[in-house]
């Protein structure tokens, strides 16, 4: 799954429309390719993503669970810590690759 697609099941408050249009306009930019469709495309692409995001309501409102709702805020805490955790290990690999780079 895409990192920085965003759980929307069992939060509290609820999910919003508009977070279930932009999880829907994620999904099409991401199945089609593009971040921007072309004037020809761009009907279609609407089209997509007024449906997904019709369809992501849907099934945002007929889940049903009995695990407490999940905080936004701590939740959004655990996905910064893991992003940083995942930045630093990048940096951290990109440095010893210059390093390797350099004494050869």
């Amino acid at each position: 799954m895409c990192r920085n697609i965003v759980p929307l099941n069992n939060l509290q408050p609820a999910a919003t429309d508009e977070e279930c249009h932009d999880a829907a306009v994620q999904f099409v930019r991401k199945i089609s390719g593009t971040n921007a469709p072309s004037r020809a495309n761009q009907a279609v692409f609407d089209r997509a993503v007024e449906e997904i995001a019709q369809a992501t309501r849907a099934l945002l409102d007929g889940l049903v669970t009995s695990a407490p709702p999940k905080n936004r805020e701590q939740e959004a805490s655990k996905r910064r810590a893991r992003s940083a955790e995942r930045y630093e290990a990048i940096r951290v690999f990109q440095e010893e690759k210059r390093a390797a780079r350099a004494t050869t």
